[in-house]
């Protein structure tokens, strides 16, 4: 099932970079290849572990819903929704959310999919777990608009429940620094540029793909927040405690982490 709320395009947001589908579409290729739905079985496992939130709610049996904001292609919603879970997806790119509806009757699962911007996303039933996965938080153009998101999302929230982020974290974005990169993935040549802006405020990113004889580029920023600075909004946006992961595993976020994973409760 498919719903649009709103319509996503008007205003000034048409500035916004994110809501260009032929960017998602483009590259696609590069950012949903075989090994990044290889690693979802146990994404699906780090997110029981670190939520507690389980299929089934302890107190009336019925599933636990799950809120996937920024769903993509469904890649971890149809994950949860095989097992058990009932799974909203909430995205603004069309073309994503017709790949997850496809990928859910494949996997003989249902998944209710909403084409809407996360910071306006409202549900008058609750949620048990809330998620937001792939380092895709910190694209917006203000903190006031992450906030904004953060809020929304607590919104959508029963008591207790869970809000987990998955972000890269400005002390393993410092840490592995590079200056641009250049790798073979999705049937095309992909090549990177990146910089520090504002004394590590955020990383500009230049991509350019090229496939079939086609040139694609992109440049973007994305607002790095250390683990200190992504409690503190969580904290603000109201949920009343926030802990930090360094990998799925619940290993420390630590010297040694792979990504900054926040876990909020409502």
């Amino acid at each position: 099932m498919l719903r649009i709320m709103s319509d996503i395009d008007d205003g000034n947001s048409r500035s916004e970079w994110f809501r260009d589908a032929s960017f998602w579409e483009r590259f696609a290729p590069v950012l949903f290849d075989e090994n990044r739905w290889a690693e979802v079985p146990s994404v699906a496992d780090g997110l029981a572990r670190l939520s507690g939130v389980r299929p089934r709610r302890e107190d009336d049996g019925k599933k636990a819903r799950v809120l996937d904001l920024c769903c993509g292609t469904g890649r971890i919603a149809v994950e949860l929704a095989v097992r058990g879970y009932s799974v909203t997806g909430v995205d603004i790119t069309a073309s994503y959310l017709e790949a997850a509806r496809e990928s859910a009757r494949a996997a003989g699962v249902k998944l209710e999919l909403v084409r809407e911007d996360v910071r306006r996303y409202g549900s008058p039933v609750p949620f048990d777990l809330a998620v937001n996965l792939y380092i895709s938080f910190g694209y917006f153009a203000d903190r006031a608009d992450d906030l904004a998101f953060a809020r929304a999302a607590r919104a959508c929230l029963a008591d207790g429940g869970r809000f987990v982020v998955e972000a890269l974290g400005k002390e393993v974005a410092i840490r592995d620094f590079t200056e641009g990169e250049w790798f073979e993935r999705g049937g095309g040549l992909v090549l990177t540029e990146y910089e520090a802006v504002d004394s590590w405020a955020s990383i500009r990113n230049r991509w350019i793909f090229i496939k079939d004889g086609e040139r694609f580029e992109r440049s973007f920023d994305q607002r790095l927040y250390s683990a200190v600075e992504l409690r503190a909004l969580l904290l603000e946006a109201g949920f009343s405690s926030v802990a930090c992961f360094g990998d799925w595993d619940g290993s420390p976020y630590d010297r040694k982490a792979r990504v900054l994973i926040a876990v909020a409760v409502n």
